[in-house]
């Protein structure tokens, strides 16, 4: 026989590592003489496009192409310490960061080019920088690069976010313990063989809260990768210890889910910014995957009116825990 149910499941978590421990991120950003941009940063892009946002801030800030953005990243002798690539940090931390920089950069070429132009209300668009009032006085960013470092100027900055909050009370274990929190809802349909314990997930829908989503598709993206690390922790990986040895030891036996065995996923990006997050972004890294298992285990509860308090939900643990079921019924 087979059963269906529905589940949820939600979560919030706080973005970067609290708790008074130290969390810096930090940025250093170069306009060359003929208007191309180099970007350094000690984090690591490991597939979750933080090499992409940290290119579209700095571009946006800059009113240049995002092609033009050459980035360098964890080169020990030429980027600056930004901590691990974890704890959800890397937009809200290092994207602030490299947001300062540019900024700081573009005070400068607006010095310049205020002198050049004779205006004030100047806006960097398109590779150009004009004034809104007068948009036929104009110039290109690469003369205006070209210029500034004619005249000698500075054109490289460095820049830090630090977020580091102080420690709880020891006595209460209350207080800030963050700087800011992100919020995700996932739902789950199951369908459970009550024969042979094996679920198969129908359909995930995802919502989580982006603060504002810099690049939805990589936001997309890292939701869709979240829920499939999820499905596997919910019911299929496992590492055995027996007597104090690993008997899982390799991938093949630990079961990560392939991409067929990943259902379909419906995403939503929810944006409610945030005054302290780089255009109002927060991270989604951990919030993509947490909700997910308990989505899952909460339909295969509602399915078959037996919670699941053992993981994963894998043939063997979920057949014992119906049999034990029925003996009890």
């Amino acid at each position: 026989m087979k059963k269906r149910g529905i589940g949820i499941g939600s979560m919030f978590y706080g973005v970067g590592y609290g708790f008074s421990r130290q969390d810096i991120g930090s940025a250093i950003v170069e306009i060359c003489e003929d208007g191309s941009v180099i970007v350094r940063s000690g984090e690591v892009d490991y597939g979750q496009g933080s090499d992409t946002i940290f290119s579209q801030i700095v571009a946006e800030e800059l009113g240049i192409r995002y092609d033009s953005i050459q980035m360098i990243t964890a080169d020990t002798f030429t980027t600056p310490n930004s901590g691990p690539t974890s704890a959800s940090r890397v937009t809200y931390v290092v994207g602030n960061a490299m947001l300062k920089a540019a900024r700081a950069l573009r005070k400068t070429l607006q010095t310049v080019a205020e002198e050049i132009l004779a205006e004030k209300d100047l806006l960097f668009v398109d590779e150009e920088v004009f004034s809104e009032s007068h948009p036929e006085k104009r110039i290109s960013f690469e003369r205006l690069a070209k210029e500034a470092h004619n005249r000698g100027l500075p054109m490289v900055e460095a820049a830090w976010h630090d977020i580091t909050t102080a420690d709880v009370d020891p006595e209460t274990g209350q207080g800030d313990a963050y700087d800011v929190y992100a919020y995700a809802t996932h739902l789950a349909e199951v369908e459970v063989d009550t024969d042979t314990g094996k679920v198969d997930v129908l359909r995930i829908v995802a919502i989580v809260d982006a603060g504002k989503a810099i690049n939805p598709l990589n936001v997309e993206g890292q939701i869709e990768g979240g829920v499939t690390m999820g499905l596997g922790y919910a019911l299929t990986e496992e590492i055995k210890l027996e007597g104090g040895y690993l008997k899982t030891k390799s991938l093949g036996e630990y079961m990560i889910p392939t991409s067929m065995d990943v259902p379909p996923i419906e995403t939503h990006i929810v944006e409610v910014p945030v005054s302290t997050g780089p255009y109002g972004a927060k991270g989604v890294g951990e919030p993509a995957l947490i909700p997910t298992a308990p989505a899952i285990l909460n339909a295969i509860a509602n399915a078959l009116g037996v919670r699941v308090v053992d993981l994963p939900a894998n043939l063997e643990n979920l057949h014992r825990l119906i049999q034990e079921g029925l003996r009890e019924s």
